[in-house]
């Protein structure tokens, strides 16, 4: 399957009509209408630091790319519920105040622009741990910068800007000479400023932040608490903006955010809350075997607007995730780094496959923006029905970790004495004979999240030889690949990684 097939893009009058005509039909009040605004984009002062918080730790001119941060400023706009939401996420909003506002813009694009594939990812900056965070770059590092996308972080929310109850009192407070002229008048105005970041890099009054590169498409990209947010967007802001040309929704649950950003919405919101089919542009909602559970409610048939993945294997947040982000994240916080504060002797954290899932999922939803083909559809994962002699959940998409499995990857985990943030990234339990702190075969054991089992699996009895380890993994890569759930170039790193490992070897401690 050729997951890189390239489309003419739909002519943004067109898309717009179909919004309209669809808003029409649905009775969307005149008053929100209106396209964003356009906001004044200017350059930061060196600050403090000498560099943007949340600035990569890593040389990402060793990969072709420059790191940049912008100002945009300009008049926001607020918006209420208009009319009765239910569950169908056909929503319509009125507008109900205008503020003022100033915020950022992180910046990740090719040096050379002869290299920029046309698209650009903005990602609403996840707030969770009081601090602007950028989960889905990390998850979908690799794919954006072999590929030449533009990457752009917004910090939309009021905690990102003013802080929180975290340590940093952020931006403003982390560098106030850099920081000290931003303005966020509160989350109901997040909507808009997100989509004035979008406008931003199509029509910029002031600097361009995407250095005069010709943007063919605009995809809006959320994760976890993020996630909530693009759901809201996609029902009920999109189709008044319509700035974006497609939407990531990684890792929701079975509610959307409240538009307004008040508690009392949160709790008037349907439940649960599915995205809307009705729009021209696409959404791919990704979920792990975290998230599951928790969105459950909110599945839907996949349509050709709305397609959705499960990942059986996968985590919320994961080691992949946790490494890449770490350094980036202690270059900026230091010690007051939001941390998963696990308890001691408890397993490690998932290392399966969803950034593999993500680059996959990325490249489909780009392709599709542009007038591709629709991904195809996975099936549906079960968390609650674990395989006996793995551990492993059943159904969901099965990349070759999981198809393939020489230990136990789940998204769930026992917390008991860890900290709020522990559970999000899952566990692991290598198969090696119970030899760890973890295997106690009661609820901490990732590999007996449910029916205890008398023994791990041996994996010299699984695989005889390392050929058929290899042969094996081999097989798989190449069936995900067919499926369109894994990337040739990332099936090229797995059945690599399996042919340098010791699978197979008979190694003494797979013995029995």
């Amino acid at each position: 399957m050729r997951l890189s097939v390239r489309s003419p893009r739909r002519r943004i009058t067109a898309v717009a009509l179909g919004a309209a005509l669809a808003a029409a039909l649905h009775g969307a009040p005149p008053a929100a209408q209106a396209a964003p605004a356009s906001p004044t984009v200017s350059i930061p002062p060196a600050g403090d630091h000498g560099f943007p918080f949340l600035a990569a730790a890593e040389d990402l001119g060793s990969f072709g790319f420059t790191e940049s941060e912008y100002f945009i400023e300009g008049t926001a706009t607020s918006y209420a519920k208009s009319g009765i939401w239910t569950s169908d996420g056909r929503w319509n909003v009125r507008a109900t105040g205008r503020a003022a506002y100033k915020t950022r813009l992180l910046v990740r694009r090719p040096a050379d622009p002869a290299r920029f594939n046309g698209t650009v990812v903005v990602e609403w900056l996840n707030v969770s741990g009081q601090i602007d965070l950028s989960p889905d770059y990390w998850f979908e590092r690799d794919e954006l910068l072999r590929k030449g996308y533009a990457w752009v972080g917004v910090s939309a929310q009021e905690v990102g800007v003013d802080g929180g109850l975290g340590e940093i009192r952020g931006l403003k407070g982390w560098d106030p000479a850099r920081y000290g002229s931003l303005v966020h008048p509160g989350d109901a105005y997040a909507y808009d400023i997100f989509s004035q970041a979008g406008q931003a890099l199509r029509t910029p009054i002031g600097p361009d932040p995407l250095g005069g590169l010709h943007v063919t498409t605009l995809l809006a990209d959320g994760e976890s608490q993020s996630a909530g947010l693009m759901t809201t967007y996609v029902n009920a802001v999109q189709p008044v903006s319509q700035v974006y040309d497609g939407f990531m929704i990684h890792s929701n649950g079975a509610v959307g955010a409240p538009i307004s950003g008040s508690l009392l919405d949160l709790l008037a919101m349907p439940n649960p809350s599915r995205i809307r089919t009705d729009l021209p542009v696409p959404t791919f909602v990704v979920l792990t075997e975290t998230d599951v559970p928790t969105a459950f409610a909110a599945r839907q048939p996949d349509t050709g607007r709305v397609v959705h993945w499960e990942l059986a294997g996968t985590a919320h947040g994961d080691q992949w995730a946790y490494d890449l982000g770490d350094a980036t994240v202690r270059k900026s916080a230091g010690s007051a780094a939001p941390s998963a504060d696990c308890a001691a002797g408890s397993a490690p954290f998932n290392d399966g496959p969803g950034h593999y899932s993500m680059n996959a999922a990325l490249r489909h939803l780009a392709a599709w923006a542009r007038g591709g083909p629709r991904p195809p559809s996975g099936p549906l994962l079960h968390p609650e029905l674990r395989d006996p002699g793995t551990g492993l959940a059943t159904g969901g998409i099965r990349l070759p970790d999981v198809a393939v499995p020489t230990r136990t990857l789940t998204g769930l985990r026992d917390t008991s004495g860890s900290g709020v943030f522990c559970g999000l990234y899952g566990a692991r339990d290598p198969w090696n004979g119970d030899a760890d702190p973890w295997d106690r075969h009661n609820a901490g054991d990732p590999s007996d999240p449910l029916l205890p089992r008398t023994a791990e699996p041996v994996l010299s009895r699984l695989y005889p030889t390392h050929a058929d380890y290899v042969g094996k993994v081999r097989a798989a890569a190449q069936a995900s690949v067919d499926a369109g759930y894994l990337l040739l170039e990332d099936a090229t790193t797995i059945v690599t990684a399996a042919e340098n490992a010791g699978i197979g070897e008979h190694r003494s401690e797979n013995r029995r």
